[in-house]
């Protein structure tokens, strides 16, 4: 071993191997490793400007420690690294290979705690262990399809897929935050018997950590060093109404004008996919969406207040106009082998390369000057995983590099495109609703809806713990598919108690958005044409009126109690942007002190002063809530509590159990 200061940085080396700890913002340190001749200078998802102050200290060839703030890290005379909180050592690599193991010696595995493995590109498969804590709790890492919290004993893929997004920020109940620094496509595995990170190809390791009190204190230095999320004004904070699919200006006018006649003010209105003639034309098929009546739409809708969103995908079809051009300038992602088409829902399609300035810059000139010039005020990106026919990441190659070595960025990619176009437009208040996200994808004013779930129990109870712990991952605007986006019989009266329950939840959500494609599908296409903005089916009505009078009466109610609430989420939406807190989180993350708290899976506060608890379950009458520490009213009855003890609610379809901080 060698050991050496670098300014504040520590750098050893060993068997071909150099690692670089340094100081990276407040209490935190940035890990990276390599056998190459010397590191990439890539920044990944560490962009903001933060302090880096700490102290060296070498102790010739035994090793050496560097510290910043409350957060130590020691290294070894045979490069194990060890991280502590205030002196209380909260993870180490494995050691076992060393024998030096804290319960036996196993000098025989031969399993490092680093470890390169070649592939056939110039990079490395890389790995990299750490010990576990049977104590430890383990939360964040952005949304995954599964019933838990708690992720210690999961193995997680890092991959974007539809309903899954990778943000790979991990809280720990020890007092630590980890980022796994990487866009790389690979897994993270926290077992009883040891914590494991892959990246499937990369140059590099790199990993930051941060060690501090509370998981609010993590999220915050987190935040700092990644980016948050601006403030989000009143405009976006009520009720949101979107369907599969409204397929004609005069569709979109009479959902509009009976909201208008009811008395109730949307904030925004969603025109879905299919609009377009082709996927990659980036325009309205002017058959059924002609400029001057999608002008005279957005006027009509404007006059009250209400933005228009349209929904662009990343996807490119053989018979776009952009299609030849695309191909020929390098605008579009490659393959290894084979076409270069990687989509196949609703035609044969290549995909844009937003990795390329370029391709970023020609997606935002054609979205300008076909829906923006056109009156259209917002942007919803879906597909931005980007969806595929296949999952083969080492096949697909964009500008800087292959799938299995960028593409988790790819989300963020797509979000700059826009948030860099409609900045340059002028705007400072808007948001982008996008399906998948990486780690700062919060900067760019990306709202991450949950992607095509399935309207079940088991579905919703994901989401509502996705929420939380994407909430932990640094992206606070986040929201979901009411009811779920997969229904095949609006008329069973089983969905309707589901969609009042998942109504009822929305109310407590960053955005409160109606979605869904609602079967059954009995509603005649506009032409028989095989392309086109009439041809694909159209679902049944999903608006509030939709689903009989009784569910009106209840969505109208909890609306009510949304909109009475739009300042008290407009503070949370500027705190988000101050700290990074969450506007939906963990019971423990105002009450880490509370060990209940820490065991809370099945609720959350939405804010400090809300404790919210979602009816998951068909037929429910009665349930348990925690309080923690306070008093706390019911919000339906008025009736107070004093915190610390869990309290028993009626709960008729129409109450969900909400407390607010008294």
């Amino acid at each position: 071993m060698s050991f050496a200061k670098d300014g504040n940085a520590l750098i050893y080396k060993r068997q071909g191997e150099t690692v670089r700890i340094e100081p990276w913002g407040r209490n935190a340190l940035r890990v990276r490793a390599t056998v190459l001749p010397d590191f990439t200078g890539r920044v990944n998802a560490l962009t903001e400007e933060v302090t880096k102050e700490g102290t060296v200290t070498i102790n010739g060839m035994m090793g050496g420690e560097i510290v910043n703030g409350r957060i130590k890290a020691t290294v070894n005379e045979v490069g194990i690294i060890t991280f502590y909180r205030d002196d209380k050592r909260v993870l180490r690599e494995y050691y076992s290979c060393y024998g030096g193991s804290l319960t036996k010696e196993a000098i025989c595995f031969k399993i490092f705690s680093r470890e390169y493995q070649g592939i056939s590109s110039d990079d490395f498969r890389i790995t990299t262990r750490f010990e576990s804590c049977d104590e430890e709790k383990l939360f964040g890492m952005g949304q995954y399809q599964q019933p838990y919290l708690d992720l210690k004993g999961t193995t997680l893929a890092l991959e974007q897929r539809n309903s899954q997004v990778s943000v790979p920020f991990l809280v720990s109940s020890l007092g630590y935050g980890m980022l796994w620094n990487n866009p790389a496509v690979g897994e993270a595995s926290f077992s009883k018997n040891g914590y494991k990170w892959i990246a499937r190809e990369s140059s590099e390791l790199d990993y930051w950590i941060t060690a501090d009190e509370t998981p609010k204190d993590l999220v915050a230095n987190y935040t700092e060093a990644v980016g948050r999320a601006p403030a989000l004004s009143q405009k976006y904070l009520g009720l949101w109404q979107c369907k599969l699919r409204y397929r004609t200006p005069e569709e979109v006018l009479e959902v509009f004008r009976k909201y208008k006649e009811l008395g109730i003010h949307l904030d925004v209105i969603v025109i879905d996919f299919f609009h377009w003639p082709y996927q990659g034309d980036w325009k309205f098929d002017e058959t059924y969406w002609p400029k001057d009546k999608v002008r005279a739409m957005c006027d009509e809708i404007h006059a009250e207040g209400t933005k228009v969103m349209v929904s662009v995908w990343p996807s490119v079809d053989k018979r776009s106009e952009n299609y030849a051009y695309m191909m020929e300038n390098c605008l579009m992602s490659r393959t290894e082998v084979g076409t270069p088409e990687t989509y196949d829902y609703q035609g044969e399609c290549g995909t844009i390369d937003l990795f390329n300035p370029e391709a970023a810059a020609f997606i935002w000139d054609r979205c300008k000057n076909n829906y923006r010039d056109w009156g259209i005020d917002l942007f919803w990106l879906d597909n931005s995983e980007p969806d595929s026919a296949v999952y083969d990441f080492e096949n697909l190659r964009y500008h800087t590099g292959r799938g299995s070595k960028v593409g988790n960025e790819y989300p963020k990619k797509y979000l700059k495109a826009f948030y860099d176009g409609l900045t340059a437009e002028g705007e400072t208040d808007f948001v982008s609703l996008i399906r998948s996200a990486w780690v700062g994808s919060q900067k760019y004013r990306g709202l991450v809806w949950t992607g095509d779930v399935q309207s079940t129990y088991e579905g919703f109870k994901d989401q509502v713990i996705a929420g939380q712990n994407m909430g932990l991952a640094g992206i606070p605007w986040w929201t979901t598919d009411i009811g779920g986006f997969m229904t095949e019989d609006v008329f069973d009266p089983d969905f309707k108690e589901l969609l009042i329950r998942w109504y009822e939840y929305g109310t407590f959500c960053p955005i409160m958005r109606m979605h869904g494609d609602r079967g059954p599908y009995n509603i005649e296409p506009l032409d028989n044409r095989d392309f086109g903005g009439g041809y694909l089916h159209t679902g049944q009505p999903n608006e509030l009126w939709s689903y009989g009078d009784d569910v009106y009466k209840i969505m109208k109610h909890y609306l009510d109690i949304r909109n009475g609430m739009k300042d008290y989420v407009e503070g949370l939406m500027k705190e988000a942007s101050e700290n990074g807190s969450p506007l939906i989180r963990t019971m423990f993350y105002e009450n880490a002190d509370d060990e209940k708290c820490w065991n809370c899976p099945n609720q959350y506060m939405f804010g400090p002063d809300y404790v919210v608890a979602p009816v998951m379950a068909k037929g429910v009458t009665e349930m348990d809530v925690y309080l923690p520490a306070g008093t706390w009213k019911d919000i339906h009855t008025g009736e107070q509590f004093e915190g610390k003890q869990n309290v028993t609610v009626k709960t008729p379809l129409e109450i969900m159990p909400v407390f607010k901080r008294v």
